[in-house]
C-alpha cells in the first residue's frame, strides 16, 4: 500500500505526498542522534521544534503507527487480534519501506494479555470457533536498524514499538485509577506505584494462552537482551514508541530496561546506551513516588507529545505524575483538519500531521517538512473534504476476501508466519 511521489496544488496551497519528510534530515540526524534522542533532555529544540527533531520524531511515530495498520480488527476473522503480516515483510506491506532510509528488520513480534477491564480497550476476540487464540493479542514488535539503517541513523537502533487501543474512546469511562507496586520492575521497592491496568498488560501472562505462556514483559526484555548481547562491539540505542495505551506501556517498558540493566552486555556493565520512550497521547503512567524514581534515572530519556485539546493524556487525573518532557502541540491549528472532535484528537496520524506542522508558542501552523496529509485519513474522517481524501482508506482489499477458482469467496486476511 506504498504511496506514489507526486505534488500537485489546489488553491494556493501546495500539498506533498508521498515524501514522510525523512530523507531531508538523514545526513544531520545521523549526526546529531544523541541530542535527538534526548541526551541533553532536548533543551532548546522544543520550542520551536528543531526540523532534525520534527523528522526524528514522525519516524518513531510513523513505526508506532505500523502496529494499528498491520493490526486485524475484524472480529469475523480468525485471526482478529494477530498481526496481518509476516515479520520479514512487515514493513514492506504497510508503506513505510520505499523513499526511507531508516531501515529496520522486525526481529520479535510481541503479545500480551491481561484480565483488567481496561483489556477490553486493546483486545479483540474472533468469533470464529476456530480463532488463533482466546487469551492473547498482538501488541507490537520488537526491530533493529540494518546496515543502511544504521549509517543513516548514526548507531544500530533497538526499536520496540506498543499498540495502542482501538479507534473508540469508550475505554476511557472503563478506566480504574488502582495504583500497585511493581517489585518486578522496581527490585522489591514499594515506593514507585504504577496503574494497575498498564502494569497487567505489561506482566500478566496465561497458561492457557500459547503466545503468553510468558508475559509481554519477559518477551520484550529476553528480545532486547539478545540483541544487546549480539551488537555489544558496536554503538546501540535503545527507542521505545507507542501511542495512547501503549504510550503507557513503552514508559513502563523503558523504565524497565534502565532499571535492570538491560541497555548494556552482560560482560560490559560500563556501556550503557541511551534509552529514550517517544510516546504519543499517552495517559499517565504512575505517582509522585514513580515520576521521582524516573527523574532520578541515568541514560533514560522520555518525550511525550501532547495535544492540546486530547483528553486521553490527562488520565487519570487524580493521584498521577506526569513523567520526562513534553512536546505540546495544537492540531486545532491546523487549516488541512475539519473541526476537531475527541477522535480527531487523539488518532496517531493526527498527531504526527501536528507534529509536522506545529509552531509552538508563536502559534499558527505550517507544515515545515514534507509530510503526506492524506494520512490523517487512514482510520478516521479528519481532513478538510476539498483534499477529497477517501474516509478511512486504509483497508485490505475486499476486506480479505479471495475468491476462488470456483467462484466462492473465502476470507484470507493474514500472512502465516511464525509467532
Amino acid at each position: 500500500m506504498g504511496m506514489i511521489l507526486s505534488s500537485f496544488n489546489w488553491g494556493k496551497r501546495e500539498i506533498v505526498a508521498g515524501d514522510r519528510g525523512i530523507a531531508a534530515g538523514e545526513g544531520s540526524i545521523g549526526q546529531r542522534w544523541k541530542l535527538l534522542s534526548g541526551e541533553k533532555k532536548w533543551e532548546g529544540l522544543l520550542d520551536p521544534l528543531d526540523n532534525d527533531l520534527r523528522r526524528y520524531i514522525l519516524h518513531y511515530g510513523t513505526m508506532a503507527e505500523v502496529t494499528y495498520d498491520a493490526f486485524i480488527s475484524e472480529e469475523a476473522s480468525r485471526y482478529a487480534g494477530s498481526c496481518r503480516y509476516a515479520k520479514k515483510d512487515l514493513f514492506t506491506k504497510v508503506g513505510i519501506d520505499n523513499g526511507n532510509p531508516f531501515k529496520y528488520r522486525v526481529t520479535k513480534y510481541l503479545y500480551a494479555t491481561s484480565s483488567t477491564p481496561v483489556a477490553g480497550a486493546l483486545f479483540i476476540t474472533s468469533w470464529s470457533r476456530e480463532s488463533w487464540t482466546r487469551e492473547s493479542n498482538w501488541m507490537g514488535y520488537v526491530a533493529v536498524a540494518t546496515d543502511q539503517g544504521k549509517s543513516a541513523i548514526g548507531r544500530r537502533d533497538i526499536l520496540i514499538a506498543w499498540r495502542g487501543t482501538v479507534q473508540n474512546l469508550e475505554w476511557v469511562n472503563d478506566l480504574e485509577f488502582n495504583l500497585t507496586t511493581a517489585h518486578e520492575i522496581f527490585g522489591g521497592s514499594d515506593e514507585p506505584k504504577v496503574h494497575f491496568g498498564w502494569h497487567s498488560v505489561y506482566t500478566c501472562a496465561d497458561p492457557k494462552s500459547p503466545f503468553n505462556k510468558t508475559s509481554a514483559r519477559h518477551q520484550v526484555l529476553g528480545e532486547v537482551r539478545r540483541l544487546a548481547e549480539l551488537y555489544k562491539n558496536e554503538e546501540i540505542s535503545i527507542t521505545i514508541t507507542g501511542h495512547s495505551l501503549g504510550g503507557a506501556v513503552s514508559t513502563l517498558n523503558a523504565v524497565d530496561i534502565v532499571v535492570n540493566g538491560y541497555n548494556k552486555p552482560r560482560d560490559m556493565p560500563d556501556k550503557a546506551c541511551l534509552v529514550t520512550a517517544f510516546v504519543f497521547a499517552s495517559p499517565r503512567v504512575g505517582d509522585n513516588s514513580f515520576h521521582a524514581f524516573v527523574t532520578n534515572l541515568d541514560n533514560l530519556h522520555i518525550l511525550r507529545v501532547k495535544n492540546a485539546r486530547d483528553i486521553v493524556p490527562m488520565y487519570p487525573f487524580m493521584g498521577y505524575s506526569e513523567v520526562g518532557q513534553e512536546l505540546a502541540i495544537d492540531t486545532d491549528q491546523s487549516n488541512y483538519l475539519r473541526q476537531g472532535n475527541l477522535i480527531i484528537w487523539h488518532n496517531l496520524e493526527a498527531y504526527l500531521h501536528g507534529v509536522a506542522g506545529t509552531q509552538g508558542s508563536r502559534g499558527g501552523f505550517k507544515l515545515e517538512i514534507k509530510h503526506d496529509i492524506m494520512l490523517v485519513n487512514k482510520f478516521i474522517k479528519g481532513l478538510k473534504d476539498e483534499y477529497r481524501a477517501p474516509v478511512s482508506w486504509w483497508c485490505e482489499k475486499n476486506k480479505g476476501m479471495v475468491q476462488q477458482a470456483d467462484g466462492s469467496w473465502v476470507l484470507m486476511d493474514h500472512e502465516h508466519h511464525d509467532f
